[in-house]
Formats: C-alpha cells, structure tokens, sequence
C-alpha cells in the first residue's frame, strides 16, 4: 500500500475575499464576521466573507463577468486564467459564509457540484459584473495558512437577496453583522485588514473600479508594497 499524500499546509492558495459595503454614502456601513477561536488561520479576529479557490471553481459559468479593467489588473503578476475561478470564488464564499446571494435568476443548464447546490436552489445564477478588484495580499511566511488572496469591493445593492437575513450561512464566520466602517477598528482585526479598510475609506465616493490596486506580496525573502497599474487592454479590439 503506498503512503498517503502529505498536503503542505504551507503552501500558497489562491483565495477570493470580498468587502461588502452598504450605504457607502450616507452612513458606510461593511460586513465582518468572527473566526472560531479554534481556527487555525486567524483564530477570533473579525474578517470578511472569502476562502480559498476550489477546483470545480474554474468550471462555473457566470451570467456576468468582471469588469474587464479588473480582469486585466487580476491577471498582472498572476495566471490571467484566474480571474474567473477568483470571481466565482467569491460568489460561493459570499453565499456559504454570509448565506447573501450575488447572482440574478435563472436555471442552471447542468448539475452544479456539491459545493454550488445549495446556492443553485435558491434559482439564482452567479454574476460577477459587480465586484471590483480593489487589493492583493500574501500571507507572510512562518502563518500556518498562507494565501495569495485578492479582495473584491462589492456595493450591497447588488445584492439579491436581504441584506439581514444571514440564516443560510454555515457557521464558519460567528456574529456576522454590519460595523460602521468609521468603527470598524475598535473589533479585533488582522494587520492586512486595517490596510484594506484604508483603502475602502478612500473609494467610498468612486463608484467605478480602481485604475491601479495595491498588492502587499510577502514572499519569502522581503514584503514589498507593490502596485498593479499596467495597461488597460483594448477589450473591442480584433
């Protein structure tokens, strides 16, 4: 009998997390939830909705994709083939942390994998024209859990579903609620996080999604706070 793959807990996934924000006008508002106290990455901090990419993510269809200044930012200094698993994972973190539906009507045309059942019942398909890739991170080395996760700014009106119904959620994320933005450090948060919420405050007036985003890349020999500002293709082009 051959040994059992050793899986390298150390090693870096892709991850999608998204920052969503309501009444980001009149009285700014985000939703974060609590990590158990027995989770291993970033036990009792209060964080966003995201995980990791799932495999059968790549082969989700969406009804709309990303904006396509955010499908060439994501593609800098990356795969640009994940873009669409790093949206969709996105949708399904959203869906399973927070039980909150980004999506629009409509039957899916086969079987969805077990992860996307539940959200494929609720005759909702996923849709991605609404998140706003507005930052990157990589976990420093030396954490048990490291991810190259990219952040997705997300207006609650886009929303599907209401916005104070979290009874769908899996109970990942505990005290799942809407913190004023402008009280958001007072709760228990990792560093990464205090960095994003700058950049949340300072979008809070753009509605159309950044030029150029932020990426904190902690790779094993140096942390470099890099931006990625390339060049906006020609998206009607031949």
């Amino acid at each position: 009998m051959t040994d059992s793959p050793i899986i390298d807990k150390t090693a870096i996934r892709n991850a999608a997390t998204v920052i969503v924000l309501r009444d980001r006008i009149s009285d700014p508002h985000i939703l974060m939830g609590q990590r158990g106290a027995k989770a291993a990455f970033m036990p009792n901090k209060f964080v966003f909705p995201g995980g990791a990419v799932d495999t059968a993510d790549a082969d989700i269809a969406l009804a709309t994709p990303l904006p396509h200044i955010c499908q060439a930012r994501l593609g800098e200094q990356s795969d640009p083939d994940l873009a669409h698993p790093l949206a969709v994972a996105a949708v399904r973190e959203l869906w399973e942390e927070t039980g909150l539906i980004l999506g629009q009507q409509g039957a899916w045309q086969a079987t969805p994998p077990a992860d996307w059942q539940t959200y494929a019942a609720t005759g909702h398909l996923p849709t991605a024209d609404a998140l706003q890739f507005v930052f990157r991170a990589i976990t420093p080395p030396g954490r048990p859990r490291r991810f190259d996760a990219r952040f997705f700014l997300l207006d609650a009106a886009a929303i599907a579903t209401d916005l104070d119904d979290f009874s769908a959620a899996c109970d990942e994320l505990s005290h799942l609620q809407w913190i004023p933005l402008a009280k958001a450090r007072e709760f228990d948060l990792p560093f990464i996080t205090e960095v994003v919420l700058a950049e949340v405050e300072g979008r809070l007036d753009t509605p159309e999604p950044p030029q150029n985003v932020p990426f904190f890349n902690n790779n094993d020999e140096a942390s470099h706070f890099l931006r990625l500002r390339g060049h906006v293709p020609d998206w009607n082009r031949d």
